[in-house]
């Protein structure tokens, strides 16, 4: 079945996850914020792009499936943790049968993550900010399922390798994630109510040490590499838009608290 509506999902997602005169505000900022961040490493075709969204989509979720049968069976936590996932991405009814496909397909016994990963990876080329979300999107679910304990762990280390994601980078995603995690459990997701400053600091990559311009540099470019809009011209589907999303709000909740605290302008 091909899946015609991917790149098509309406525009409005962003929107809609955006709560009252703070997401409109937010929105706005981000909208600035892309118009001085430039075009994306590669051109592409609306018809190359619906392709690696497609790829990007299956992928995403077969992955998770692998992951979720990677001890020999499949928890009733891992699937509320797909089902999780799905729903905090706002996918429709057509959507979540091709998620579940997906995943179920995922958990077969005769799936090649290793195939699975060379195609994304063949079709993410240039793009790696596209590969950093896809992994984003697969320790979220971990976290959620089995909190990344027995085999998944190391499996996940190995797909940070063969998408080229250093053990560094991977190691500061999941912190990162699990930042996010916790402070969502909590009321609201404002980093000054749920994390501190010590994980602010750690969501811009950053030390307190940093002076008042690394601080700026670190949060510019942060916010360029999750940035919705510059993920979705290099290819990320409108179905993933909800995750760059909130990624993109923790790294601006994140600044505004280091901001506020040291009396930046």
């Amino acid at each position: 079945m091909e899946m015609k509506w991917i790149g098509k999902v309406a525009g409005g997602l962003l929107g809609a996850l955006a709560l009252g005169p703070i997401g409109a505000a937010l929105g706005v900022l981000l909208g600035h914020q892309f118009d001085e961040l430039g075009e994306p490493a590669y051109a592409s075709t609306p018809d190359e792009l619906a392709a690696i969204g497609e790829r990007f989509f299956r992928a995403t979720f077969r992955v998770m499936g692998y992951l979720a049968k990677a001890d020999g069976r499949v928890s009733e936590q891992e699937i509320s943790a797909a089902r999780a996932v799905m729903s905090e991405l706002r996918l429709n009814a057509a959507q979540v049968q091709e998620a579940i496909a997906c995943f179920t397909a995922g958990k077969l016994a005769g799936f090649d993550l290793g195939a699975e990963l060379t195609g994304l990876s063949s079709a993410c080329r240039g793009r790696p900010d596209l590969t950093r979300v896809f992994l984003e999107i697969q320790v979220r679910a971990a976290l959620a399922g089995n909190n990344l304990e027995g085999p998944v762990r190391p499996l996940m280390g190995r797909i940070a390798a063969a998408l080229g994601i250093s053990g560094l980078a991977y190691a500061h995603i999941e912190a990162v994630l699990r930042i996010q995690r916790g402070a969502f459990r909590s009321a609201g997701s404002s980093a000054a109510r749920s994390g501190g400053l010590e994980e602010a600091y750690r969501v811009l990559e950053i030390t307190a040490a940093a002076s008042d311009e690394e601080v700026i540099k670190a949060y510019r470019r942060q916010l360029h590499r999750h940035h919705p809009d510059k993920l979705k011209a290099n290819g990320l589907p409108e179905s993933m838009m909800a995750h760059a999303k909130q990624r993109t709000q923790q790294i601006i909740e994140a600044y505004e608290l280091i901001r506020a605290r040291r009396g930046m302008r």
